[in-house]
């Protein structure tokens, strides 16, 4: 039951202290009255053209998250390789050669058959 209560004081003193942050800066922050040059885009000194929102298509971001993707797995593979060659030159003790050659076969058959997902689905067209 103890711990409960110290759980619960826990909750109490970060809710506490978290909120009075937040009531201090926004009692002694500066306010400006709204006009519509405050609510302009800035763009380095110059007045902006057209909205500031415009639609990109998203093939834009399953592209680039792609990219990251296979970016990421591919940086994951020099870990491996380190591990491999230790392996190889008998540095590692438990682990064995064949099941290395396993465990890097799954990895790249993962990472390629990503691949093949994402090309098969015509994510790579660039249009």
């Amino acid at each position: 039951m103890d711990s409960y209560i110290l759980i619960g004081f826990s909750a109490f003193l970060g809710t506490i202290f978290a909120g009075g942050a937040m009531l201090l800066a926004w009692l002694l922050s500066y306010r400006s009255p709204d006009s519509l040059r405050k609510r302009q885009a800035y763009e380095c000194s110059e007045t902006p053209i057209g909205a500031a929102r415009i639609r990109f298509k998203v093939a834009y971001y399953i592209f680039a998250l792609l990219f990251l993707l296979f970016d990421i797995e591919t940086l994951f593979l020099f870990p491996c390789m380190k591990i491999f060659r230790a392996v190889a030159n008998g540095a590692a003790g438990a682990v064995t050669i064949n099941l290395l050659y396993l465990e890097l076969f799954g990895f790249v058959f993962v990472l390629f058959s990503g691949l093949l997902y994402a090309w098969r689905k015509g994510v790579l067209v660039w249009e």
